[in-house]
């Protein structure tokens, strides 16, 4: 497989980190090195390790994830994008602690849920007898760049928005997971 092929799947798996990351830029007041950090390194490992656990699990986990990935996926994305709108409409300085989607459990939920469609990947992969190691390092480094990017873009952009950022932050994340269910019922009918 070649290295443009390569990098044109990890952009492709990097698209729904980078959306995640404009959200979780917005939602942050006084973004510094930890948060974007954090993100990113999860991001870019867990995306890096996806593929390598689908490559791995073969066709047999494959017929179980395939039917419920886009629901984990939409349902993790939803749960923490309701919190980013819910802690948003309350008043108080600690908000932005409590949305901070670059800690704790809403740090791995969306690790997760932005990299679900790497496993499939992984199990592409293996059908295709292609090794894993190589593409999955790609992967995982387009993602954590993205993520980088993202962020910053997030954050100039809750800049311009001003109050209710964390509501356009939670509304993003809202709608890439619609768009993640959308996009997978749509190919399975």
């Amino acid at each position: 497989m070649s290295f443009l092929s390569i990098l044109f799947i990890a952009v492709g798996l990097g698209m729904d980190a980078f959306a995640v990351a404009i959200g979780a830029g917005i939602s942050i007041r006084n973004l510094s090195f930890g948060p974007v950090f954090r993100l990113s390194f999860h991001f870019g490992f867990f995306q890096f390790l996806m593929p390598i656990v689908g490559w791995m699990a073969g066709r047999t986990v494959a017929d179980y994830i395939v039917h419920y990935d886009h629901w984990i996926a939409f349902l993790l994305l939803a749960v923490i994008g309701g919190k980013m709108i819910r802690d948003s409409l309350q008043d108080g300085d600690d908000i932005i602690a409590r949305t901070d989607p670059t800690k704790g459990l809403n740090l791995i939920m969306l690790s997760i849920a932005t990299s679900i469609d790497a496993l499939a990947v992984g199990l592409s992969l293996a059908f295709l007898s292609v090794e894993i190691l190589y593409p999955s390092i790609v992967i995982g480094v387009v993602a954590c760049i993205m993520t980088i990017i993202g962020m910053i873009f997030g954050e100039g952009l809750g800049k311009i928005a001003g109050q209710g950022v964390g509501i356009l932050g939670g509304v993003i994340l809202i709608g890439i997971g619609i768009k993640i269910l959308i996009e997978h019922l749509a190919v399975f009918q």
